[in-house]
């Protein structure tokens, strides 16, 4: 099935503005649907004509979003998303376009043997009616009305009536939205003045943890949040929150920290038809989510120290086997032991970068661009070639990152010391190109090229050994094959499936 705004893109031709505002209401309703203790569909009227009201009103209607309710059960256990209806038979959403009103049915209607109530509320942006949103209330299950429930249909009716205005959602309340606290979470309806007309159940639970211990009808909200708030600025920002909403302006969620607990804040005006009619503050009580992030935190540093003594410790080995290699008079040993150093520096490097990294994951192009210089600088003092990158490797996961460098420092360094006559100049280019499947690395040289009859399978060269061997664990094999124009191109294709 298509997404929302794939579907105003085919059947409509709202501006992008109008689709925007679409999708805001999308954003919001299921706030609306928990409190309404009922099903949302999203309707838009067709043809898109701009005098379609002034014509009789639309000749179909297309539903392109649908919500259900957490709070009762649905009116549509289908998925509505993509229906068609002819409105005479729901008349109700053309007179809601037609008049610009909030339109209820007096007599509940059946479908699948369930009875339902609905009421059409016209989805009003900038003076015009662009959708229509009908209410659909399952009947089959009768209710008491109770304080809680008559709370949340009011303030619904409140917001839809905002709805059919034009006035909600605001375009500030886009952000965050899908994140702050449902109606389940804590619900306060606040009246003009600022004072508690009710407070779910929640909602005075959440406000015991942060410190008050009494009930919370008439009190006024915004001094008493800003009195159990911890920090200063946090107190005085979440009051003028409170008060913003009472006077009419939209804010974004807060987070508060009080004596005992973390809360989620986030108040919305109540102005239906214009008139003040309070707001509307949902509370969330985050305090053990806090908890078991700053657990993580605390985890992750020290998983980094770990990686920063461990690039510490190798460093050590390095300079250990460095020293070792001065005093050492036999040429091949000096070599063998210098190419230990560059080994365990490259792994050095990468334990340095997971040690400022986040959730183990490391920038390749930085690490490989500082690996390669060096690679190039300590070669031989007979090679005069550069070494640079061409492509992006990307960010991948430490359990990749590390045997991917020590591959790319083996193969860069056997292309220097074999590629290259002694006091010839050149360059060894290593190619990245990376998709959703694969990552793509050559290592071209324009050296001598291959010696006639090489195989690379019989190679029992250490480096090239310890190619094989990494690269078995990457799922991925080493080609060489002579390059246009000369030299040697090493082929390595690794695939990114579950990394």
């Amino acid at each position: 099935m298509s997404t929302l705004s794939e579907l105003l893109a085919e059947h409509t031709s709202l501006p992008g503005d109008a689709v925007e505002h679409l999708q805001r209401v999308v954003a919001e309703w299921q706030l609306l649907a928990d409190m309404s203790f009922a099903d949302f569909l999203l309707w838009i009227p067709l043809p898109q004509d701009a005098d379609v009201e002034m014509a009789g009103g639309p000749e179909e209607f297309l539903c392109v979003a649908q919500a259900r309710p957490t709070t009762a059960p649905t009116a549509h256990s289908e998925d509505a998303v993509g229906a068609r209806v002819n409105p005479r038979d729901n008349p109700q959403l053309r007179r809601a376009v037609v008049e610009g009103r909030i339109c209820r049915e007096e007599e509940p209607r059946w479908h699948l043997e369930v009875p339902i109530r609905r009421e059409t509320i016209p989805v009003r942006h900038h003076g015009r009616v662009i959708a229509v949103l009908s209410r659909d209330t399952n009947l089959a299950m009768p209710r008491v009305p109770s304080p809680l429930e008559i709370a949340y249909l009011g303030s619904a009716s409140d917001l839809c009536q905002m709805i059919a205005d034009g006035t909600f959602p605001t375009t500030a309340a886009a952000a965050g939205a899908d994140t702050s606290p449902r109606a389940g979470d804590g619900l306060i309806r606040l009246d003009a003045h600022g004072l508690v007309a009710y407070a779910s159940p929640n909602a005075l639970s959440a406000y015991h943890r942060m410190g008050h211990d009494t009930d919370l009808v008439g009190v006024p909200l915004a001094s008493l949040t800003k009195s159990l708030t911890r920090d200063p600025f946090d107190a005085s920002e979440v009051a003028a929150r409170i008060q913003a909403a009472l006077d009419g302006r939209t804010s974004l969620r807060m987070e508060i920290r009080t004596r005992g607990a973390t809360m989620l804040v986030r108040a919305l005006p109540l102005r239906p038809r214009g008139d003040a009619a309070g707001a509307l503050v949902l509370v969330r009580d985050i305090t053990d989510l806090r908890r078991r992030d700053q657990a993580l935190l605390s985890k992750d540093a020290t998983i980094r120290e770990i990686h920063h003594r461990v690039k510490n410790n190798l460093q050590t080995v390095a300079a250990l086997l460095r020293l070792q290699a001065r005093r050492t008079q036999i040429p091949e040993a000096r070599r063998a032991l210098a190419e230990s150093v560059r080994r365990v520096t490259s792994i050095a490097l990468v334990h340095e970068a997971l040690a400022y990294s986040v959730a183990e994951m490391v920038n390749l192009d930085e690490l490989v661009d500082t690996v390669l210089p060096a690679i190039g600088d300590g070669a031989t003092a007979e090679v005069r070639a550069k070494v640079r990158r061409e492509g992006s490797l990307g960010t991948l996961g430490s359990a990749l990152a590390t045997p991917l460098v020590l591959v790319l420092t083996e193969l860069v360094h056997n292309a220097l010391a074999h590629a290259y006559e002694p006091g010839q100049a050149g360059e060894v280019v290593v190619k990245a190109n990376r998709s959703s499947h694969t990552l793509e690395l050559i290592i071209a040289d324009d050296g001598r090229g291959m010696p006639e009859g090489f195989d690379i399978d019989r190679a029992d060269g250490l480096g090239l050994q310890i190619v094989r061997t990494l690269l078995a664990e990457l799922d991925s094999k080493l080609a060489l094959r002579p390059r246009e124009g000369g030299g040697t191109e090493a082929l390595i294709t690794v695939p990114m499936t579950a990394r």
